[in-house]
């Protein structure tokens, strides 16, 4: 026992150590470097440093997260308060909005069931009680939480996804 905890213990002290040569996207900093070193007065030197640091900082950003379900890209929410309740849940933790990943994309989900009163009423029921079988053989997580008007409300939102 102590032998495999002093191996974890090399091991995790090993991978701090570790540098992986990450370097975020961006412009080529390398290169707005040799321009400043290549300038051959103080005047360009300025002016290709004030170069780089605005590239540098004017960088357009990417969100990569998974939070933005639910939202415009700017944050803003986007198809009412169902969309809310879903950016807000663990729904992202399972489903996204166009791919597959333990469950359904929410885009299929919606391509599956007509936009009626009675699937709004049963994709409700699905988010509260959980399920399994339709989708294959993992079970959907229950949600007994979240109350039956939400539940309509973010059911409501994925079936307008088509």
């Amino acid at each position: 026992m102590k032998t495999n905890f002093l191996s974890l213990l090399s091991l995790l002290a090993l991978l701090t150590a570790c540098d992986t040569g990450y370097k975020p996207d961006g412009p080529d900093v390398a290169s707005a470097e040799r321009a400043a070193a290549s300038a051959p007065n103080a005047l360009n030197q300025d002016s290709a440093a004030n170069a780089k640091k605005a590239a540098v900082t004017h960088q357009e950003q990417v969100d990569t997260a998974n939070t933005h379900i639910g939202t415009t890209p700017t944050g803003v929410p986007a198809g009412g308060q169902g969309a809310q309740l879903v950016a807000k849940s663990d729904c992202a933790s399972c489903h996204r909005e166009t791919d597959k990943l333990i469950g359904p994309g929410y885009k299929e989900i919606a391509g599956r069931y007509p936009n009626t009163p009675a699937n709004v009423a049963l994709l409700g029921s699905k988010i509260i009680g959980g399920g399994s079988g339709s989708w294959g053989s993992i079970p959907m997580t229950p949600h007994p939480s979240i109350s039956e008007s939400d539940a309509r409300e973010m059911a409501k939102y994925i079936l307008a996804l088509k």
